[in-house]
């Protein structure tokens, strides 16, 4: 697909608006003309990509192209399901779009019900209904130039640090997720390995 072809397939995405519990009431709207001010509660996802040889975390640089939150670094890929569309058939679907992973091992939902609203960012709010996945994979990212302008294998613990300086420039809901999914697994599991094996070069150390 060329990038002309690209940029017309993601400006005829529609976004599919919902109910407060996550329900589509039938209705869609074009996908960027429905981001502004008032943007009503649409349905998302986010997903967060790991390598299953070391559990290093995929992070992702939005392109700087892109209409909403250019540029800014986030979770391994996110996107919007079409009418109809299982959600973790979108998931799929955008990572094989985004980074060229269209096979993605273990791919769960672990936040089901997680709901935001962005402060506004150049005339942007995002006002999702977005349920959270987390998936492994064992192949290197290819990205899409048209939606990620880098990718980054960070260890958890590393990410976890970024978040918890309150300076990482990270996007909003990945800072609005962080509290949520660190008492998740898997997440919850990398904090305590990364706990005892701190806990063990302290010991070693002395």
């Amino acid at each position: 697909m060329s990038d002309v072809d690209n940029v017309e397939a993601a400006e005829s995405e529609h976004v599919v608006f919902v109910t407060e519990d996550g329900v589509p009431t039938g209705e869609t709207g074009p996908k960027l003309a429905s981001h502004h001010q008032h943007t009503r509660l649409h349905l998302a996802f986010s997903c967060y990509v790991f390598r299953r040889q070391d559990n290093a975390f995929l992070l992702t640089r939005r392109a700087l192209s892109k209409k909403v939150w250019p540029g800014v670094w986030t979770n391994s890929v996110c996107g919007h399901p079409a009418q109809g569309e299982p959600l973790e058939d979108a998931v799929r679907r955008r990572a094989a779009y985004e980074l060229g992973l269209p096979d993605l091992d273990e791919l769960r939902c672990v936040l089901p019900r997680y709901v935001y609203r962005t402060p506004e960012f150049q005339g942007i709010v995002e006002h999702e209904f977005c349920p959270v996945f987390v998936a492994y994979t064992d192949v290197e990212p290819a990205a899409n130039p048209i939606e990620v302008e880098a990718t980054r294998w960070i260890s958890w613990p590393d990410y976890t640090r970024l978040l918890e300086t309150g300076e990482s420039g990270l996007s909003y809901w990945a800072n609005d997720q962080y509290p949520l999914l660190r008492k998740l697994e898997p997440f919850s599991l990398l904090s305590k390995e990364t706990a005892a094996s701190d806990e063990t070069a302290v010991t070693s150390s002395t």
